[in-house]
Parts: C-alpha cells; sequence; structure tokens
C-alpha cells in the first residue's frame, strides 16, 4: 500500500472526526435510536481522529491501521442494521447493501495497514 493512501485516509479519518464535531446531524440517521446519539458520535470523532493522527505518524502507524480495522468492524453492526430497515440512513436499495459490502473491504484494509507497518517496525527494532 503505497504512502499517498496512507495520508488520504489519514485526511478522511480526520475530515470525518471535523465533521462529527462541526454537522452532527449528518450522523444522527445512521446512529440507532438505542443508542445515546450524543455518546456515540463523540466517541466517533475522537476514535476516527486518533487513527488519522496514529497514520500519520510512522512509528505508530500499524497502531492507526488496527484501529481502523477495528471502528470498521464496530461500524459493521450499524450497517447491518441499516439494510434491513424501512428508510436506510445510506439511501435506497441497493447503497446499503454495496455500503454493507465495502466495510468489509474496509476492515480488509485496515488490516494491510497494520500487518505491513508492524513488519517494517519489527525489521526496524531488531
Amino acid at each position: 500500500m503505497a504512502n499517498l493512501s496512507i495520508y488520504i485516509l489519514s485526511f478522511i479519518m480526520l475530515t470525518s472526526a471535523v465533521a462529527h464535531i462541526v454537522a452532527p446531524e449528518f450522523y444522527k440517521a445512521m446512529i440507532p435510536s438505542f443508542i445515546p446519539f450524543l455518546v456515540a458520535n463523540i466517541l466517533a470523532a475522537l476514535a476516527e481522529g486518533a487513527i488519522g493522527i496514529l497514520l500519520l505518524i510512522p512509528k505508530y502507524r500499524h497502531i492507526g491501521g488496527l484501529g481502523f480495522m477495528l471502528l470498521m468492524m464496530a461500524f459493521l453492526p450499524v450497517h447491518m442494521w441499516d439494510l434491513v430497515r424501512e428508510n436506510p440512513a445510506i439511501g435506497p436499495p441497493p447503497a446499503p447493501a454495496i455500503r454493507l459490502a465495502f466495510q468489509f473491504a474496509l476492515i480488509y484494509v485496515g488490516w494491510r495497514i497494520f500487518k505491513k507497518f508492524l513488519m517494517a517496525k519489527s525489521k526496524i527494532d531488531i
């Protein structure tokens, strides 16, 4: 994975973190009603911001990749819930199904970053 893609992913994560704070209403429809909106929104912003920063720091990039993978896994139930809702937040069918499939690709991206930069870190530390 090229470093440019790491910087793009970091930018997306940091932009999303800011968006959770600046425009929280955008995310309201995506968060199930049984989950406290304010708590979920703040936690998502903090996680995305931390991951975005970790991806920028080569020494901690593997942790950023692992964090990204875990965050995408944490979002999986929300995307599954959206798939079966009467009015999906992502958009009309088949958009929720496409988004759910894309979620698995994002999990894989996080795994690849973690694996690649953990291996690079272990070569440096030896």
